[in-house]
């Protein structure tokens, strides 16, 4: 965690966009060291939901131009992770990406929403909707 303290914002950026992806990590918790270390509030999550979204993008862009063989082989994503995305899209239609920020869960929904061409303003403001209130959230509680 002292990278991405010592690297203030940049560390944000980089923490929230590998939390995006399939690589195990916490950026509310790099979030929430800067916010006790004096960090601009708004500008630390505003870096936390930038590079989460563009997280989700590279996702989406996987899943949109490399369908089964990024993610099966690629992001290892499993066929019952990938079923259960797929059901979710089923049952609550693109409105599920709003919740593409929920661990274990998100990641493979940004995936199988590119594999399933759903339009990209459509996945971009949802995406960064629901990781924006998110990081409110964290923010807040961490004030």
């Amino acid at each position: 965690m002292d990278f991405f303290l010592e690297h203030g914002y940049w560390g944000q950026f980089i923490s929230s966009f590998m939390a995006a992806t399939i690589l195990p990590l916490s950026s509310e918790v790099v979030l929430t060291l800067l916010l006790a270390n004096y960090y601009d509030p708004v500008a630390t999550i505003a870096v936390a939901t930038l590079g989460n979204v563009l997280g989700s993008v590279l996702n989406y862009a996987m899943g949109f131009w490399g369908r089964t063989m990024v993610v099966k082989r690629v992001l290892k994503i499993s066929d019952k992770e990938i079923d259960k995305a797929t059901r979710r899209f089923s049952r609550h239609g693109v409105f599920s990406l709003f919740f593409a920020w929920v661990p274990i869960i998100g990641d493979p929904l940004t995936v199988v929403a590119g594999a399933l061409r759903v339009n990209g303003l459509i996945f971009l403001s949802l995406v960064t909707t629901g990781k924006l209130l998110r990081y409110i959230v964290v923010g807040y509680a961490a004030m």
